[in-house]
């Protein structure tokens, strides 16, 4: 028995280097990091972080997520069709290729599989060669794809209040009343690798408490499934670290609504298409929130009278050493008050073996900072700033 389980485990591990997104996810994590590369070089003349960033946050967390997902998954026996596998991967390839970052969240790529498959069993199209062992009692298969569902909405609200908030990207625009404003992006992909029971295979399961249990001698397999999250939003009415937790939060609330709306659904399994349909209600009704909310605050990064706002801060230079962080503002450098970009260029030409600064930090709490600054060091501290005038061309300092 426990040989069965291990081929299988093997096997299902194996399948994974056959899976296109896979591969796709590489490409796509590769190309976000090029583009928001060349933006911030574009705004800032220097990029934040370099073009690797993307790939590196792209499997560690997804990893840990997904095995903890696996072993509940396993555990539960949660069995989901071929078709859901196929389609889900379809949809993702396709939305992929075509940059909508923002779809590639499960609610609109395992929700829409979720959809087709159900689609496809109910109406017999067999062309896929997947529905040849039908279940009998296959309606019992949507409900568990819907916490499946459930879980990689959790998933998503995981990466994007844990991970997201790492190193977002500063960008420059213009206000309707044409001033130089900061915005911060996020968009970043992760891959979520999970062992889903697929009907058809040489494992049996020996509980008959479960509802897909029911089924007569029906056998399953194991299958190590790469799924490709996303995520994209902008923020500029208050700090990008807040605005991201709080979004974060709310696709957690929306995954946890829907396994618990999944396990209901085991009575009337026909209502699992409708809880998809919730699932993408509440995603949009998260998004549209969050775009509303930044319309009715003020910018967060504009130029104040009283301090420079810190839009962004370059890795491993001064700014960096020193601890400063984006959204704090420099009051005072080397003891001289600053208001804009040029105040600050300036203050800094009087010491140029020093540095002290006066910051007010996210909270209104004034701090000192210092450091010598060596030859080696960057010959500017390595902060993006709002520019004086221009959006463009901008300069870090």
């Amino acid at each position: 028995m426990w040989q069965d389980w291990l081929l299988e485990l093997l096997k299902g591990f194996g399948k994974l280097f056959l899976n296109p997104v896979f591969y796709l996810s590489f490409l796509f994590a590769a190309y976000l990091g090029v583009a928001r590369v060349k933006k911030e070089r574009r705004h800032f003349t220097v990029r934040a972080q370099n073009a690797y960033f993307e790939l590196k946050q792209l499997l560690p967390m997804g990893i840990i997520i997904g095995l903890c997902i696996s072993v509940f998954s396993i555990g539960l026996v949660l069995v989901v069709p071929m078709e859901f596998v196929v389609f889900t991967g379809i949809i993702t390839i396709v939305l992929a290729l075509i940059g909508k970052t923002r779809m590639l969240s499960p609610v609109y790529t395992a929700g829409l599989g979720i959809i087709v498959s159900s689609v496809s069993l109910f109406l017999g199209w067999d062309y896929f060669l997947f529905s040849k062992n039908n279940l009998s009692s296959s309606e019992y298969i949507f409900p568990t794809a819907v916490i499946l569902l459930g879980l990689l909405i959790i998933s998503e609200g995981i990466f994007v209040r844990n991970n997201g908030v790492k190193a977002t990207s500063p960008r420059l625009k213009k206000s309707r009343r044409g001033q130089a404003i900061g915005v911060h992006l996020l968009e970043r992909a992760w891959i979520l690798p999970v062992f889903l029971f697929i009907p058809s295979g040489l494992l049996t399961i020996p509980f008959e408490w479960w509802p897909m249990f029911t089924v007569g001698n029906q056998t399953y397999s194991l299958l190590l499934v790469p799924f490709l999250i996303g995520s994209k939003m902008e923020v500029q009415g208050e700090h990008p670290i807040i605005a991201i937790r709080n979004v974060g939060r709310n696709i957690i609330i929306l995954g946890s609504i829907m396994v618990v709306g999944g396990a209901a659904a085991y009575l009337y399994p026909l209502s699992s298409i409708a809880l998809v349909l919730v699932a993408i209600i509440g995603r949009e009704w998260i998004t549209r929130k969050q775009k509303s909310k930044e319309k009715n605050k003020s910018f967060y990064f504009s130029r104040k009278n009283n301090g420079v706002v810190i839009l962004g801060i370059v890795p491993d230079s001064p700014a960096d050493k020193m601890g400063l962080k984006i959204g704090e503002m420099i009051s005072k450098v080397n003891s001289i008050p600053v208001q804009d970009k040029n105040q600050l260029y300036k203050a800094l030409q009087k010491n140029s073996a020093h540095c002290k600064l006066e910051v007010f930090d996210a909270n209104g709490e004034i701090r000192f900072v210092q450091r010598a600054l060596y030859e080696g060091d960057h010959h500017q501290l390595g902060l993006l700033l709002i520019p004086d005038e221009k959006v463009h061309g901008n300069e870090a300092v």
